[in-house]
């Protein structure tokens, strides 16, 4: 993909984002319409859209590479866990949640999967979800103890990482490459058509664009959009990672801080307007970042 390609398709879920936002600003889309049509994504979207980046010929190199793409995701997070301990502790407990969770948990679901696709095929696709794997893991554990504090059930974390849909999606798209099982053309199909609606339900939260500009949205940015995936691209150089799956790497590492976010911080009477800023505000710098870094992995 050349970097018109990259920055239509980029341009093409701003423009899909900004819909969302004009939707719920004139409130055909309310807040429950919202948690419908991300649940929607999350349950079935992406899920289906995992296991269609699946469909390919087998190579016993994929699997290998897979593995290693594992290990790298899973050295992110424990470093992005590391830095959570030093840094922020000079920002208010409300703010240092937010920015902590938004470290270890980017928008990777969201937008990650339609760029790692529209840039490298399916197989982007296919690495895109198993590096997604150990942000999952940790944000259903780290992640979620930031909010609610260190007293997490462990069997009921444990459950919901194993039994997410997208990680579910990951068992029988890795099962269905390895047998070689051929689905039915109905049922392909289907998958197929419903996997390809993930790009299109993205929305973010209604945030005013004058208000979500400040100092600590933009040093975050910094940390979430350059430096951490420049650390993926050192440690997918170390890891021997091809060209395909360390780009890969890099990209989903620089998505935008997880929207989530904000759901969380609105739960759990944190400062869900600022998890607002700071997620909008990292989603429109990375529509610069991302075709940038693209450029600079080659």
């Amino acid at each position: 993909m050349n970097l018109l390609e990259l920055c239509n398709l980029q341009g093409s879920l701003f423009l899909m984002i900004l819909a969302g936002a004009v939707l719920k600003r004139r409130g055909i889309i309310s807040k429950e319409g919202e948690k419908c049509l991300t649940d929607l994504c999350v349950n079935i979207v992406i899920p289906c859209n995992i296991v269609k980046s699946c469909l390919i010929s087998f190579d016993a190199s994929i699997f290998k590479t897979c593995g290693l793409l594992l290990a790298v995701g899973f050295v992110l997070q424990l470093v992005c866990v590391a830095l959570n301990k030093v840094l922020f502790k000079e920002y208010s407990e409300q703010h240092r949640k937010v920015l902590q969770y938004c470290t270890i948990v980017s928008n990777g679901g969201f937008l990650g999967n339609p760029v790692a696709e529209g840039v490298y095929g399916s197989m982007g696709l296919l690495y895109a979800s198993i590096f997604l794997i150990p942000m999952r893991v940790v944000m259903w554990s780290a992640g979620t103890s930031y909010f609610v504090g260190g007293g997490s059930d462990r069997k009921k974390v444990l459950k919901n990482v194993l039994t997410h849909p997208c990680l579910v999606g990951v068992y029988i798209g890795m099962f269905l490459m390895a047998t070689q099982l051929q689905l039915p053309g109905v049922l392909k199909s289907t998958v197929t058509y419903i996997g390809n609606c993930n790009s299109a339900l993205t929305i973010l939260t209604d945030v005013k664009l004058r208000e979500i500009i400040n100092p600590t949205a933009l040093k975050f940015s910094v940390l979430r959009l350059f430096l951490l995936p420049l650390l993926a691209y050192g440690i997918s150089l170390a890891a021997g990672l091809d060209s395909v799956a360390a780009g890969v790497a890099v990209i989903m590492t620089g998505m935008p801080a997880g929207a989530t976010a904000a759901i969380f911080a609105a739960r759990y009477d944190s400062d869900a307007p600022f998890a607002a800023k700071t997620v909008v505000l990292t989603t429109l710098i990375s529509m610069i970042t991302i075709p940038a870094w693209c450029l600079f992995i080659g």
